[in-house]
């Protein structure tokens, strides 16, 4: 198993946290096809994952305690960017999988046998 980004104990900047590496170092295989590829594992994995970690931790918190909303507001607000940043790894990798599973881009096998033409 390759790596999909710098591990997280080499970060040393968000972007290096946000932005995978250029491709795996076995195969070559290009993690990012073009320019905005991750757009939609952003909108389409991070941001319903996030906002539903949110909504159903504000929906615990208020259920379980006797407070008023808006000490609960930041009570579940800070969890759920702390849970944005920590995850947006995840969507990415998750995105990337289920890409590759549906398109998996893979190389064509090389001829079998001499090539015509040749000697």
């Amino acid at each position: 198993m390759s790596p999909l980004f710098v591990p997280w104990y080499k970060t040393r900047s968000v972007r290096d946290w946000y932005t995978p590496l250029d491709g795996c170092p076995r195969c070559g295989y290009g993690y990012e096809r073009e320019e905005g590829y991750f757009l939609m594992a952003i909108w389409g994995v991070h941001y319903f994952v996030v906002a539903g970690f949110g909504l159903l931790l504000g929906l615990l918190l208020e259920h379980l305690l006797d407070m008023n909303v808006w000490l609960i507001v930041p009570l579940a607000a800070v969890p759920t960017v702390l849970f944005g940043f920590y995850f947006a790894r995840h969507a990415k990798a998750i995105y990337l999988a289920v890409d590759h599973f549906f398109d998996p881009h893979v190389r064509p096998p090389p001829p079998a046998g001499p090539v015509k033409g040749s000697g």
